[in-house]
């Protein structure tokens, strides 16, 4: 009898047997739908997260926004106004290409094209910019019309995409074609308000990727999505509607993760009138240009009580600008506790012993339970006697007449986009003029404030730049410019044998999904 062969032998078994490596594929609910696949087309969240997972910038943001190695795997300033990267060698794009300095080039000044006709383009982190230059293949020089401290903050916003692209156009990457970046995944699908597809790259630079493809599903109804979460129609989902939290944490199979976000619920003060419409003591003058006013305002909050009850859990209380853990998050600031009898106190000592007068107004339309959480602020006003009526609008109408400052006290959102307090701390407290300020519907003003972050802008060290941001931050939340309410969480939930560290920027990357 013949003896069949040891490859023969090999051979069959590999039909009798199921083959050991399983393919991984993880299924994931998104709450929007990507409107591009032009990564330097447009700045809003949920394109700027599917991009992450196809490209890579020179530097990436980690899970608390902070400058991560990507792309450049060093840096270092020439001079005040001259920055040198050094390239990771190596590194491949999708197309089997190898990435250069020349790529870098390209894809800098490729951002005004991509700009075009963008509702919020990229151009803004790539205006300081004065030349970009190859001065060998893995290194990059770039020039900036004065010091630029965060242009590296500016620069993870950047997309890198092979030089051949410079002169592509939104509408031909919209097509699916030359969607081609370094990062962990590959393109493989897009229908719009439907799903994205995509497939592991195994010529990643980084940690080798879990999944072997991904399909992001969008569901922009959230019970849907929720649903879809229960049913185990996916794998994972974001931003949990608030009162579906505790239905998916105690779900059997499902665990949730929240983490605070970098979004800033505030509350904003008329501090420029003497006469306010809608802010008015027994004199007919503004109490909030008052500082023990406005800590009596911020003390009578029960912050606690608000993302507990509220928004269920999603959310941490506020002390200032920046969540622990950002650049320029000064630990010595401590947030308000509810103290109502401290703040009738207060009232007492500006000569407010019975309150005043206040109307509130917030949008009703713009933040998760926004209009519920002006309520509440109200009534926890009320406590301490200050007389105060809530009106809330459509945010269409809202931000407009606050802007045109018709309202005395208003509740506002800012987001930490760069990861540093000054992204916060400008838009809505420097001084107001034409080109500062454009988010500072207060009003509020004070010199040392300004310096101290007009400074920390033109600082390029980092260790002084941010104990200037701290100062700057300690000033403004000792006047109380603005009186910080709650960080809004970001919520995820997914399949208990998941893990998923949760990032302050809300994306959703599944390349730090891991199975258990």
């Amino acid at each position: 009898m013949k003896i069949p062969s040891l490859a023969a032998v090999l051979v069959a078994s590999a039909f009798m047997w199921p083959i050991a490596a399983e393919t991984k594929d993880l299924t994931i609910g998104l709450a929007a739908s990507t409107t591009s696949m032009d990564p330097q087309f447009y700045v809003v969240g949920p394109n700027s997260a599917i991009a992450r997972n196809i490209f890579d910038g020179l530097v990436n943001q980690d899970a608390k926004q902070r400058i991560q190695p990507a792309l450049a795997v060093s840096w270092k300033t020439i001079d005040d106004t001259t920055w040198e990267f050094k390239l990771r060698p190596g590194v491949k794009f999708h197309d089997g290409g190898e990435f250069t300095a020349q790529d870098v080039v390209a894809s800098i000044k490729r951002v005004p094209l991509a700009s075009k006709n963008s509702p919020s383009s990229f151009m803004p982190y790539v205006k300081a910019i004065t030349d970009v230059t190859a001065v060998d293949p893995l290194t990059v020089r770039i020039k900036t019309d004065g010091p630029t401290p965060l242009l590296l903050n500016n620069l993870s916003r950047i997309a890198i995409l092979p030089a051949r692209l410079e002169h592509t156009t939104t509408e031909e990457l919209n097509t699916g074609k030359d969607v081609v970046g370094t990062g962990p995944f590959k393109f493989v699908s897009w229908t719009p308000d439907d799903k994205v597809v995509v497939e592991r790259n195994d010529s990643y630079w980084g940690e080798k990727v879990s999944w072997d493809k991904v399909t992001f599903r969008v569901f922009k109804n959230s019970s849907a999505r929720v649903a879809a979460m229960l049913s185990g129609d996916v794998d994972m989902i974001e931003s949990i509607p608030t009162a579906d939290t505790k239905r998916l944490q105690t779900a059997d199979a499902l665990k949730v993760v929240s983490v605070a976000g970098n979004r800033l619920i505030y509350l904003h003060m008329d501090q420029a009138r003497e006469e306010s419409p809608f802010a008015k003591g027994p004199d007919g003058k503004n109490p909030l240009l008052k500082s023990e006013v406005r800590r009596a305002l911020s003390l009578s909050i029960n912050r606690q009580a608000i993302v507990d009850r509220i928004m269920d859990g999603q959310g941490v209380p506020a002390g200032q600008v920046v969540p622990e853990g950002y650049f320029g998050y000064d630990p010595n600031i401590k947030v308000d506790l509810y103290d109502p009898n401290k703040a009738k106190q207060l009232l007492a000592d500006a000569g407010y012993p019975n309150g005043f007068s206040l109307t509130f107004h917030a949008s009703n339309d713009r933040y998760p339970n926004d209009s519920k959480i002006a309520q509440a602020i109200g009534q926890f006003f009320s406590r301490v006697g200050i007389k105060t009526e809530v009106t809330t609008l459509p945010g269409s109408v809202y931000f407009t007449r606050a802007s045109a400052l018709e309202f005395s006290f208003i509740m506002g959102g800012a987001a930490v986009e760069t990861g540093e307090a000054s992204g916060v701390l400008g838009p809505i407290l420097e001084t107001y003029s034409d080109k500062a300020g454009q988010g500072n519907r207060g009003r509020y003003s004070n010199p040392e404030f300004d310096k101290a972050l007009g400074e920390a802008r033109n600082t390029l060290d980092d260790g002084k730049r941010e104990e200037l941001l701290r100062k700057a931050t300690e000033i403004a939340m000792n006047d109380l410019g603005v009186i910080p309410v709650f960080y809004l969480a970001n919520t995820w939930a997914l399949k208990k044998d998941l893990s998923y560290e949760g990032r302050s920027d809300g994306y959703t990357l599944p390349y730090y999904v891991k199975q258990n």
